[in-house]
């Protein structure tokens, strides 16, 4: 997880009972509604939601490409939705965007397309020379300045276009789902560099994605977007420890090892059967706890078996966190569960098998 810089340069992005509807052949279609979200200068915030869920209509309301239809956007307490000419170009020279696909001109080399915004800003040649050549060494593409887009890697593709993005030293930068066309070695190298930029830049860092693991590897701060709706929101091990909405427990499943096995989970009731019958318990283990034998010591001083049925031990920036589920005799789950809450850790039930 990032760490907010001492002295940040970022910008605030506030968000407050944002709404957007569009006109559609089938009639208005809303696709945000009600969205307040708050993002401190120098925060790395992660939005996650599926395809639809209008994460990328969010976004777009950041540096003015969507006007909301009701509600504010505010970019370091500017109203983005209400400024025009010269103002709005203003905002939008302190939001770098970093594309999905890139949107290099493959006409141009490395150097040229980092280039390119400082010359329609109209910056003189030696100042530009400068800062292209600045940009290049941190995003580490000297040996390839003057090689075209065809010639490029997808992950020196999209160094390319974070050098670009911060061309004019913007307060905020944007990521349009920045690493999905990226293989995981290169994605994490991808975020690293996102990181670096973070720490020695200070810049606030709003990035979209549908993959949970992004979010996880490099955000302070998330929000989950279900319906055109922030469903969920806080700093990312807290939401994590404690996910309160299906969509965020679904999206959590996916990278925290805590899917139940199918011939479990096919088998799950709500309600405690009669006869004999096991409970199945979701055990959070974070802070101080994380690590500790907690289900050994369980079975050691409660006399209580546990059956381990799906799991996993991360680390979500400094903090150790993880989810294991377990089942228990069920006559003894609310003694084992009583037990793990006492040392620390969250329990939940989530239902019982035969």
């Amino acid at each position: 997880m990032a760490q907010t810089p001492a002295s940040s340069t970022g910008a605030t992005i506030r968000f407050d009972k944002l709404e957007k509807s569009f006109d559609a052949a089938s009639g208005r279609v809303t696709a945000l509604q009600d969205v307040t979200l708050d993002i401190g200068a120098g925060d790395i915030c992660g939005i996650i939601g599926r395809s639809g869920a209008g994460k990328s209509t969010l976004l777009r309301m950041v540096n003015g490409l969507e006007v909301p239809t009701s509600g504010t956007v505010a970019v370091g307490g500017r109203d983005v939705g209400r400024a025009t000419g010269a103002d709005l170009r203003a905002i939008r020279r302190e939001v770098g965007m970093i594309f999905q696909h890139f949107n290099l001109l493959s006409s141009r080399t490395v150097y040229g397309n980092i280039a390119l915004p400082l010359e329609i800003a109209g910056l003189p040649a030696s100042q530009i020379r400068q800062r292209v050549n600045d940009l290049i060494a941190r995003v580490g593409l000297e040996a390839q300045a003057n090689r075209y887009p065809a010639e490029l890697s997808g992950g020196q593709k999209q160094r390319v276009g974070i050098a670009r993005a911060l061309a004019t030293q913007p307060k905020v930068l944007l990521s349009d789902e920045a690493t999905s066309a990226l293989d995981p070695e290169t994605t994490q190298t991808v975020l690293g560099l996102l990181r670096d930029i973070n720490r020695d830049l200070g810049l606030t860092i709003l990035l979209i994605t549908h993959e949970m693991a992004v979010v996880r590897d490099i955000a302070s701060h998330m929000a989950v977007i279900d319906g055109g709706r922030i469903v969920e929101a806080g700093p990312t091990y807290e939401v994590f420890v404690q996910p309160k909405h299906p969509t965020t427990r679904s999206f959590l499943s996916g990278v925290t090892g805590i899917t139940l096995p199918a011939f479990i989970a096919d088998r799950l009731q709500d309600n405690r059967p009669d006869g004999a019958s096991e409970e199945v318990i979701r055990v959070t283990f974070a802070g101080d706890h994380a690590t500790d034998p907690m289900l050994a010591k369980l079975t050691g001083e409660m006399g209580i078996a546990v059956n381990i049925l799906a799991g996993a031990i991360e680390e979500i920036g400094p903090h150790p966190f993880g989810n294991l589920l377990i089942s228990v005799d069920a006559a003894r789950g609310e003694d084992a569960r009583a037990y793990l809450n006492r040392h620390g850790l969250l329990t939940e039930v989530l239902g019982y098998v035969r």
